[in-house]
């Protein structure tokens, strides 16, 4: 498998990186800059300012609005009968940060994919629980800029279905 690493990468290298993830994800992006700087940690663009990928924070933020939403709508659809103190308690639990991280890791092996600068990368960045979680979000909010909301609610089915 071809990775993307903290050193900048030739742009087939890129691709064929990008590919991969894509097959894992069970998408293709339409603008892969949106992909890449979902995978952009603050610390590698802090090391390669050269680099036009923006980091992944806005992302994160756009992409954790979508993922509410998408798991707020699915458990008021599910479950009719169920009060909102109980699906706001099962939201939390399906979005809390231990959970995104582990689909992360263990369903979509996203820590391979991060671009981090060499402290991150040095201290075990790429299975940091903040780091996975925050990528998750992020390319949740890269899919909601370039296919929108079905293509993010397809994503989050496959891949939080079962919690």
């Amino acid at each position: 498998m071809v990775l993307v690493t903290a050193e900048p990468a030739s742009t087939s290298h890129a691709s064929d990186s990008l590919t991969s993830l894509e097959a894992r994800l069970g998408v293709t992006f339409r603008d892969r800059a949106l992909l890449l700087a979902a995978l952009t940690h603050p610390s590698y663009a802090n090391e390669h300012p050269s680099d036009p990928a923006p980091t992944n924070e806005r992302l994160e933020f756009l992409g954790d609005a979508a993922l509410s939403l998408v798991v707020a709508e699915t458990l008021y659809q599910r479950f009719p009968g169920v009060q909102e103190g109980r699906l706001t308690e099962w939201r939390s639990h399906v979005v809390q940060g231990p959970t995104l991280a582990r689909v992360a890791s263990e369903r979509v092996d996203l820590g391979p994919a991060l671009r981090l600068g060499r402290g991150e990368e040095m201290t075990g960045g790429r299975e940091r629980d903040g780091n996975l979680e925050r990528a998750y979000e992020a390319i949740i909010g890269a899919l909601y800029l370039d296919q929108g909301i079905e293509s993010v609610r397809g994503f989050v089915t496959r891949t939080l279905g079962d919690e």
